[in-house]
């Protein structure tokens, strides 16, 4: 079975659809079996995505598919090593179920208070429900300048919620990569690509998925 990585949020435009694409292209180029899922039926964002990254031959390619609910995801994925789960921008029936299935559970946040605040709204009501704190992690999006990272991280430490490593600007480049079908982690600018990248490898670290432990083994 895969390792699960499920990214949710309460509302769009935080970075959700953008980091699942991210730990897509950073897992899959470390040589990850990897599967994104689109469990948005509305907005199909990565779903469209995958069609831009195919149409400009970019490598490595990306196996993206719709999927209705996240058992079907699981069970076209059981020959995978990971899993992503982008999930709609909104807490929906099945929010719950998918992240209870999750070995990770990532949600993005802006450092704005408004969001802060909603973001840990979420994470407490996931926890009422039986998932354990240990499976949450924020990360930190559209930050504007270190001591903004800082403030955000230490508030939501604050709550004894795990914070990612790194963070990721707000930034232009990462918008002209992902608009010719790239991820914010191949924009082609080193230091976006770092941030970037360092956000992914805590990721896949923090779900138990160790791609140098999957390169060593291939290469065998």
């Amino acid at each position: 079975m895969p390792v699960v990585v499920t990214f949710v949020s309460q509302k769009g435009g935080v970075g959700k659809s953008t980091l699942a694409r991210a730990l897509a292209t950073f897992a899959a180029a470390h040589g990850l079996s990897t599967k994104l899922a689109d469990l948005d039926a509305q907005q199909k964002t990565v779903t469209i995505w995958k069609h831009n990254r195919a149409g400009h031959r970019l490598a490595p390619a990306i196996d993206v598919e719709a999927f209705d609910a996240a058992k079907a995801a699981v069970a076209a994925a059981k020959h995978c090593d990971l899993l992503i789960l982008d999930t709609a921008g909104k807490i929906v029936e099945g929010t719950t179920q998918v992240a209870q299935d999750a070995n990770l559970v990532v949600q993005p946040t802006s450092p704005s208070s408004d969001d802060l605040h909603i973001s840990v709204l979420l994470f407490l009501a996931m926890e009422r429900v039986s998932i354990p704190r240990e499976r949450l992690a924020f990360a930190l999006c559209r930050t504007l300048s270190p001591q903004e990272e800082k403030g955000a991280r230490s508030y939501l430490e604050s709550f004894g919620y795990r914070v990612l490593a790194g963070a990721i600007p707000e930034d232009l480049g990462y918008r002209d990569a992902m608009k010719v079908g790239k991820s914010i982690a191949e924009s082609g600018r080193k230091e976006l690509d770092r941030r970037a990248q360092d956000v992914m490898a805590d990721i896949l670290r923090k779900a138990g998925a160790n791609i140098d432990m999957k390169r060593t083994r291939r290469g065998r």
